[in-house]
């Protein structure tokens, strides 16, 4: 018989969470650097994400980081106060702390405190459902503890459940530094293995010349509606294919890789790649190179930008930077604003050859988005017709398997059919095209 107290028992405890930020007065504002206020609604999200109740925000206008408090030990007894009038929980802080600050703030307040960083990789523990992206995010985790062992003491050794103590990193925070090193060293190895057999995948898929096009852009942007779409035009789609969609940050993190079709029906590779973030912590960058390396293998990367949110040039620059750091940057790339049903009607540009404007949930402008696709994949093909001679079925045959041929005509003197050739393939079939 099930008990009141053990539904209460099996509840999920949501933690009420005040959001503490601070803007450095004395240094001049680069233009790619986040309002605060902006910054602040980001973390908001962030925390709502990670499943915390908002009580409160709080910014501290300082002109510099204090070594002890980060805030200044003032401000941090005021936010102690705060605390208890709003029964909060737990405190974020909207930038990275060190362990000795954190210990700090512990101390003097009595409640739980994390920063962003820790924020971040605790969505990424609950989110990550594939064997190696759990393994990213506990390498993560673990080069973030790394240096923090010593200065956050006893806090290293939380034991209970919530924001900032998920994943595998928490199993037994009190482990030394040499536990660690081991432990990161062994899940190095690990994804050595699986990026050994990612390799092998990605040079089939080299090998069967079906283009390659990359999804990437800032969280929440609308990459995993955009692949829901873009797959629906494939014969062997499924409802089942699809990716998980919410109107939240990192609702998917885990790489997708599925088919679709251009309007020339050619078949296309649709990789969609996590979101980025501001300050998206440098280990976690670092753990997903290797997921991210997909990105340099694709013959072109559409840049999904929301065009309804008011920071969306700084979030580009963000993703561009992201990529710069892939080395990824000079891959020929569409830029795709999305969401434009949520704008006034008519206020947005004009698409242009490497810019459009979509709705990717409303269906609006994805026929001239496939329209640039293919003319971006298909920029170094050649579009001919072809007549192969029945005693060269083996070239047939070949080309039927390579460019998913499905439409083709049977005459007196062999097989006759349409097809968009790479380079090599059309030096080697010249003397069988009838129309170029």
């Amino acid at each position: 018989m099930t008990t009141e107290l053990d539904i209460n028992l099996h509840e999920q405890v949501v933690e009420r969470a005040l959001l503490v930020g601070m803007n450095i007065t004395t240094v001049s504002k680069r233009i790619d650097d986040i309002d605060i206020n902006d910054s602040m609604e980001e973390l908001k999200e962030l925390a709502k994400a990670a499943g915390a109740e908002i009580v409160g925000s709080v910014i501290q206008n300082r002109p510099a980081v204090d070594a002890a408090y980060y805030i200044g030990k003032g401000k941090v007894e005021e936010i102690k106060g705060y605390c208890e009038g709003l029964d909060a929980t737990l405190i974020i802080f909207n930038d990275e702390l060190s362990g000795a600050q954190t210990r700090n703030i512990e101390d003097l307040t009595g409640i739980k405190t994390i920063d962003r960083t820790t924020l971040i990789l605790d969505i990424f523990a609950q989110r990550a459902k594939s064997k190696e992206g759990k393994l990213q995010v506990e390498l993560a985790q673990l080069k973030y503890r790394l240096p923090r062992l010593y200065g956050m003491g006893g806090a290293m050794s939380r034991t209970g459940a919530g924001i900032g103590t998920r994943g595998p990193g928490e199993q037994k925070l009190e482990i030394d530094k040499r536990h660690i090193l081991n432990r990161a060293a062994d899940i190095r190895a690990e994804l050595k293995l699986v990026k050994k057999n990612r390799e092998t995948q990605r040079n089939q898929r080299k090998k069967s010349n079906i283009p390659i096009v990359a999804l990437v852009g800032y969280t929440n942007a609308g990459k995993s509606t955009l692949l829901n779409e873009l797959i629906k035009t494939h014969k062997e789609y499924e409802s089942e294919k699809e990716v998980f969609v919410k109107d939240m940050l990192f609702a998917t993190l885990d790489v997708t890789l599925r088919k679709a079709v251009l309007p020339n029906k050619r078949d296309f590779l649709v990789v969609d790649t996590v979101g980025f973030v501001s300050k998206l912590p440098h280990d976690l960058v670092d753990a997903f190179k290797s997921t991210l390396e997909e990105v340099n293998y694709a013959d072109l990367i559409l840049h999904v930008i929301d065009a309804t949110n008011d920071s969306y040039e700084i979030q580009k620059k963000t993703t561009e930077k992201v990529l710069k750091e892939l080395g990824a940057d000079d891959k020929k790339t569409i830029l795709v604003y999305n969401k434009v049903d949520k704008l006034e009607l008519d206020i947005y540009p004009k698409n242009q050859d490497d810019v459009v404007y979509i709705s990717a949930k409303q269906g609006i402008n994805m026929d001239k988005l496939l329209n640039m696709i293919e003319k971006a994949v298909m920029e170094n093909t050649y579009d001919v017709e072809l007549l192969i001679p029945y005693d060269r079925g083996d070239i047939f045959s070949k080309c039927k398997d390579k460019y998913n041929i499905d439409e083709f005509e049977y005459l007196g003197e062999g097989t006759k059919f349409r097809v968009a050739l790479d380079e090599e393939d059309f030096g080697k079939y010249k003397e069988y095209i009838v129309e170029k």
